[in-house]
């Protein structure tokens, strides 16, 4: 029998990909968005006002949590803050209501996108998924989000959540970011330039999501990274060789990166050396563990 699959956040960077990989792979696959189309599969909900197409769930074996509003953005506000929090939390706990008043259902499994963000910003400290969770707005949004997805043993769920660092892809998230300042001649590191980056292909993230939906034997906390982290300085300059511009050794101080996006300068200056040995104890083979492998790949598209 054909699995069928609802995804949250289907259109964003990751859901795009995942749902098509999907499709690919023949699963049925249904969408929650907030914007009705005209796919017979695509439901509409909204977190806000707590209301949700309950037949979304009808047929469901897995649910891929992807939904939640961009971290970077806009500036962090407390009506914003609030928002980054409520689009995660609020979003999960619709979902266990709507299982919840479906008796009938036949969802086995529930994996969840969280982030590096929990640990904090650690500097050197290797983290692995018992590190504890750290300080700072993000580490209490991925704590919070991480309790809501966590509410899903008590509906007999398998759960899977993943802590991701950076996606790497050229249709969105950081990279286009980092290369438009490389290829404008002002590529140099930020802050001390010292701090771990978590990376991951968009193409290993889409992967993980499968592989941790398909195997029942993993639960809980995963870090979804690449198993060999780069600096800011080592990521800049790896874009700087693969766009042929050049890697300026003076760094941008975390004063005048504060100055332009205020609050938000703790998502690019946090430290993450995060350490990808559960996932790959879990049996998840990598495409891509060396950032000028994962860079070649992309730059050639």
């Amino acid at each position: 029998m054909v699995k069928k699959i609802l995804i949250t956040g289907a259109t964003g960077l990751v859901g795009k990909e995942l749902k098509k990989q999907l499709l690919n792979k023949g699963y049925d696959v249904n969408t929650l968005s907030r914007k009705r189309t005209s796919d017979p599969n695509n439901f509409v909900w909204d977190v806000y006002k707590g209301t949700i197409d309950a037949k979304c769930i009808e047929g469901i074996d897995s649910i891929i949590h992807l939904a939640g509003e961009p971290v970077a953005d806009k500036n962090w506000t407390d009506e914003r803050k609030k928002q980054i929090i409520d689009s995660r939390v609020k979003s999960t706990e619709l979902l266990y209501q709507t299982i919840k008043s479906n008796p009938g259902h036949q969802i086995k499994s529930f994996i969840s996108a969280s982030a590096v963000g929990y640990y904090g910003d650690c500097g050197d400290e290797i983290l692995t998924e018992d590190s504890s969770n750290g300080f700072g707005f993000l580490a209490e949004c991925c704590k919070l989000w991480e309790n809501a997805v966590d509410q899903g043993h008590k509906l007999s769920l398998r759960i899977v959540k993943l802590r991701t660092g950076i996606v790497l892809s050229n249709d969105g998230g950081a990279l286009p970011q980092l290369d438009k300042s490389v290829k404008l001649f002002v590529g140099s590191a930020l802050g001390t330039g010292k701090q771990w980056t978590p990376w991951l292909h968009v193409d290993d993230m889409v992967s993980m999501y499968i592989y941790a939906m398909e195997n029942i034997e993993m639960e809980s906390a995963y870090n979804a990274c690449a198993p060999f982290p780069v600096t800011n300085t080592g990521l800049t300059k790896a874009v700087a060789k693969h766009l042929n511009r050049p890697f300026w050794p003076i760094k941008v101080p975390r004063k005048a990166i504060e100055l332009l996006i205020g609050e938000r300068a703790e998502a690019v200056l946090m430290s993450s050396n995060t350490s990808a040995q559960k996932i790959l104890d879990a049996g998840f083979k990598f495409k891509f563990t060396d950032i000028d492998e994962a860079l070649t790949n992309l730059y050639k598209k």
